[in-house]
């Protein structure tokens, strides 16, 4: 007789086993995709892990696209541990570029390093304050979150697609199919760790490692996050226990915004230096990805964006050598959330095979 029962946790060895499970089976089913595309699996594979880690380039590539995935990912991860469903992450990565690059357009002669805090702060607040926002309708008018954050991205998508297109930050002669503004003063680019480039590992990889011990030390050891993880599981005895549930609601967007905004930020003033939607189009969801496979803990979020920007460098190498179409790779973070959402429930269940005797 087999039974099957939910248990709050399991062996370290059993959610290995089925998180290996989990990788093994998108594997399998990416190179599927590959070859019903056409493409040469072997050749593909073995491109992406060249373009992710065959050389210092390489890697220094997979870190600067981890950055802004592991920033949107820890901004979710505080939102999602208190079951807010905050989805509006790539509104919010826009916010916190325009914010910095408008704060850039108004910054004086400081020094350097005050410049950088600035335009750190700018794009902290540009998504916490669209974060706010969607908390404000949420507590004040009721409105659900999911809704309110999806329409938000369209707003800001739209106001982006004006200032660019024929609008106050659109670059002299551009092309209304290539419109971008004019680059960021180079005073106000953010410092260079190593490489140089698309590679080029910036500032910003110090602030979401920081992000990171900082958002693990809050969920974990402070009173804030205990309200956090409370509000996920049990909202009510938490009403009950004298919490404020509005202010937390609005703290908890409010963070959670102002993360995906400093990626924005960082993207911005650290690799691109020019306000571009395609190079910032995308993050938010994938951030999104970052945390759910990530097991809604920032030590899993980190290493997910890892895996996921070793996976956006590396495709580009596999395109060029493999002819993979560019769609696949979208598939294949689609397949990698999908099977790590089943072996995240495979770890809480508990399956049995027990014989009985019959007279």
């Amino acid at each position: 007789m087999i039974s099957v029962q939910r248990r709050s946790g399991n062996s370290l060895s059993w959610n290995f086993a089925c998180y290996s499970a989990a990788m093994v089976c998108a594997l399998i089913s990416a190179a599927a995709l590959l070859h019903l595309s056409g493409g040469d699996v072997a050749k593909a594979f073995s491109s992406l892990i060249v373009g992710a880690f065959g050389s210092q380039k390489a890697l220094l590539g997979s870190l600067a696209k981890a950055t802004p995935l592991l920033l949107v990912g820890l901004g979710t991860v505080i939102a999602f541990r208190a079951k807010i469903w905050n989805i509006g992450q790539e509104g919010q990565v826009l916010a916190g570029a325009m914010c910095a690059y408008w704060a850039s357009l108004w910054i004086g002669p400081l020094p350097y390093l005050i410049a950088v805090a600035v335009l750190v702060l700018a794009g902290l607040a540009g998504g916490g304050v669209l974060g706010l926002l969607a908390g404000v309708l949420k507590t004040r008018f009721g409105t659900s979150e999911i809704i309110s954050t999806v329409m938000l991205n369209y707003i800001v998508i739209f106001l982006l697609a004006y200032l660019l297109d024929g609008g106050p930050w659109m670059e002299s002669g551009a092309t209304v199919a290539y419109h971008q503004s004019p680059p960021v003063n180079a005073m106000l680019e953010w410092p260079t760790l190593f490489g140089q480039g698309a590679a080029k590992l910036h500032f910003g990889f110090i602030l979401a490692l920081g992000a990171t011990v900082l958002c693990a030390l809050l969920l974990e050891r402070t009173p804030l996050g205990y309200e956090i993880r409370a509000f996920g599981s049990n909202p009510t005895a938490l009403r009950f226990r004298g919490t404020d549930i509005s202010r937390l609601l609005l703290v908890v967007m409010l963070v959670s915004g102002a993360l995906a905004g400093l990626a924005g930020a960082g993207e911005l003033f650290g690799t691109s230096h020019r306000l571009r939607a395609e190079t910032l189009l995308g993050i938010g969801s994938s951030g999104i990805v970052v945390a759910m496979v990530g097991g809604l803990r920032p030590s899993g979020a980190m290493l997910a964006a890892l895996f996921f920007g070793a996976l956006k460098s590396g495709a580009i190498y596999m395109r060029l050598q493999s002819g993979t179409p560019a769609g696949l790779v979208s598939a294949m973070e689609g397949l990698v959330l999908l099977f790590f959402l089943c072996a995240a429930v495979a770890t809480r269940v508990h399956i049995t095979v027990r014989s009985e005797a019959h007279a």
